[in-house]
C-alpha cells in the first residue's frame, strides 16, 4: 500500500499579504490569489488522486476549484487554519510588541486554538488519512500544515515553526523509499 498526501496550501489573500493572522475569518482570494490557484491545475491534472479534501474555508474551497479538483472534494473541518482567537487579523509584529515572547506553535493564542488542540486536530487527520491508499489531496492553510507536517514525522508541534509555506505551494508527505514505515516529509513549498 503507498501514500503520498499532497499539502496544498490556498492561494493569495489581503491578509496574507499583508502578513495578518487569518484563522477563522473568510477572506476570498485576491485576484492574485486567483491567478496562483489556477497555475496550480496542469500540474495537479497529471496526478490521479484516489481522495480530495479541503477546509471549510472559502480560500481553500475556491483554490481547489481552480485547482480543478473541486468536483470530488469532501470539505474536513480538521483541516480549517488555526483558531488565532484575540490575535485574529494582527500581524505577528503587532502581536509582538504586546507580548514580546510569544510564539504561536509555542503558546498558542489567548481564547484561540492552544498547540495541543492543534495537535489532535492534526493526529486525528493523519488517523484517518493514513486508511487511505493512494495520492490524496489536501487544501489547508499555512500554519496548520506546518504543524500537519511535524506531527506526520513524529515531531512536536513546536517545531512546525520552521517549516514555512508560501501561498498556493505545494508540498508531499509520504514514507521512505528504503524505509517504508518510516514517515517523511518528501517535497517542501514548491511554488509553481
Amino acid at each position: 500500500m503507498s501514500l503520498t498526501i499532497y499539502l496544498i496550501r490556498h492561494g493569495q489573500t489581503e491578509w496574507s499579504l499583508s502578513g495578518q493572522h487569518t484563522g477563522q475569518t473568510d477572506l476570498p482570494l485576491t485576484p492574485e490569489g486567483e491567478i496562483q490557484a489556477s497555475r496550480l491545475a496542469p500540474f495537479l491534472s497529471k496526478v490521479q488522486f484516489s481522495a480530495v479534501f479541503t477546509s471549510p474555508l472559502k480560500r481553500a474551497r475556491r483554490t481547489c476549484e481552480l485547482a480543478g479538483l473541486a468536483r470530488h472534494s469532501q470539505i474536513d473541518p480538521d483541516l480549517a487554519e488555526w483558531n488565532y482567537g484575540d490575535y485574529e487579523g494582527f500581524t505577528t509584529e503587532e502581536i509582538l510588541k504586546e507580548s514580546s515572547d510569544w510564539n504561536l506553535f509555542a503558546n498558542g493564542t489567548p481564547n484561540g486554538e492552544s498547540p495541543i488542540e492543534v495537535s489532535e486536530r492534526c493526529d486525528r487527520l493523519i488517523e484517518r488519512v493514513s486508511l487511505l491508499s493512494g495520492n490524496i489531496a489536501l487544501f489547508s492553510h499555512g500554519h496548520f500544515f506546518s504543524a500537519l507536517a511535524a506531527r506526520w514525522i513524529g515531531l512536536p508541534i513546536l517545531l512546525g515553526e520552521h517549516l514555512e509555506l508560501s501561498t498556493s505551494s505545494i508540498s508531499t508527505l509520504g514514507f521512505s523509499a528504503h524505509h517504508p514505515e518510516t514517515r517523511v516529509i518528501s517535497g517542501w513549498n514548491a511554488v509553481l
